[in-house]
């Protein structure tokens, strides 16, 4: 893994906004609410930081080289169509940290289930990421956490997603528990950062904010952010008649993206997209069913500001 790359870090809740730290990190990146399968599962002490192993990238000895444009405009992902349902069904959550970590486990079995047999149809290589959840503030090799804002992000440097069990909820601006999807939202955007790093488009991305002026690196972030979006949109829409997707679950999510968006920012740092398009692009996911339709990379100025 190539030193320096920044963590994705998810966009805050309705009360905190988004937190754009490219001063601090580079760029500012996605992160993950994530909890893992059995197999890569990192078990933290009651209130502790924990640390986790590599797996995804590295664990198969994978690692995309020589990225290009093509890797992002033409990825083999997009032509693979819809999502596979995995029929996930989640336990019922409270307020208790445990039972969010339980949630947060389930989804991202199922996540790793999507994803890998999604990769599969595609024939590329892909391992599921690391998930550390977290009830104390603690270190990763992309930096501390919390930041201002943020509950969750994703590290490339090890492919972990790390999660706040009680930070999730406040930067949702309290959101009730009963509304599961928004916090499953966080969830399957995380780790539609793990997708874009395994299949070279993150660190096509990331060339992107080497190289640019500031607004050029902004623009390159809305286009990871919002393919993320987009991809969480899908695996929701492929799973809606299990979690299930209903009306009351469907309106509760429209209306926490739509209280992410950073039209309030500098230009300069505008690094998630606007309201609208935090929306815009989940809901394209959920309806459309085609991969291909989350590809941000060919989308005008217009559609990722």
């Amino acid at each position: 893994m190539p030193p320096g790359r920044p963590p994705r870090r998810s966009a805050g809740g309705a009360v905190a906004g988004i937190i754009g730290v490219f001063a601090a990190l580079g760029v500012v990146v996605i992160v993950v609410m994530s909890a893992l399968s059995s197999s890569h599962r990192t078990t933290l002490p009651s209130g502790g930081s924990g640390t986790t192993s590599a797996s995804g990238r590295g664990s198969d000895g994978f690692s995309p080289q020589n990225v290009t444009r093509a890797t992002a405009t033409d990825s083999k992902l997009y032509t693979t169509g819809a999502l596979t349902s995995v029929n996930c069904h989640l336990p019922r959550l409270d307020e208790s940290a445990e039972s969010m970590r339980r949630f947060m486990n389930d989804l991202s079995d199922c996540l790793d289930t999507t994803w890998k047999t999604q990769f599969g149809k595609a024939g590329i290589s892909f391992a599921p990421p690391n998930r550390v959840f977290w009830l104390q503030p603690g270190s990763s090799p992309c930096g501390s956490y919390p930041a201002p804002g943020s509950s969750a992000f994703y590290c490339p440097a090890n492919n972990t997603m790390y999660v706040g069990l009680k930070h999730v909820i406040e930067t949702s601006g309290n959101e009730s528990v009963a509304h599961f999807t928004v916090f499953a939202r966080v969830v399957a955007h995380e780790y539609g950062h793990h997708v874009q790093d395994r299949s070279g488009i993150l660190l096509y991305g990331d060339s992107l904010m080497d190289q640019s002026d500031p607004l050029g690196r902004a623009e390159a972030s809305r286009r990871i952010e919002l393919q993320a979006q987009c991809l969480a949109g899908e695996f929701l829409g492929a799973n809606r008649t299990s979690l299930p997707l209903d009306q009351e679950q469907y309106s509760a999510l429209i209306m926490d993206v739509r209280g992410r968006g950073d039209e309030d920012k500098p230009p300069a740092k505008r690094d998630h997209g606007s309201s609208k398009h935090y929306a815009s692009w989940t809901i394209r996911g959920i309806q459309r069913q085609n991969l291909a339709a989350c590809n941000t990379w060919t989308a005008p100025p217009s559609a990722v500001s």
